[in-house]
């Protein structure tokens, strides 16, 4: 064996052994990026509501102009307006529940 095969050999086992020591379980990684996760939910759920809130307040003052000015749709647009915040309490609780959260 030549010298500096020798010395790459050498090489390539310190850096095997040392990307060894330096990797990480794979377990412990995973279970604490759910906990992180975990823990950013209720500030998720949180946002959702408000988002929602606002949406509603937006809708409810469309709707209030469009019935003022006698539109014919002013209960389509009602109803699409409820049911998108409807929806955003039903996603936020069927998730919740799906995840066990």
């Amino acid at each position: 064996m030549k010298k500096w095969e020798k010395k790459i050999q050498i090489l390539v086992t310190l850096l095997l052994v040392t990307i060894a020591g330096h990797s990480q379980d794979g377990n412990a990684g995973i279970l604490d990026a759910n906990q992180k996760v975990r823990s950013y939910f209720q500030s998720g759920t949180q946002l959702m509501y408000a988002v929602g809130a606002i949406v509603g307040l937006i809708g409810a003052v469309k709707v209030f102009n469009k019935w003022n000015a006698g539109d014919h749709d002013t209960g389509k647009v009602a109803a699409a307006w409820f049911g998108s915040c409807v929806f955003l309490v039903v996603v936020t609780t069927v998730i919740r529940a799906f995840f066990g959260i």
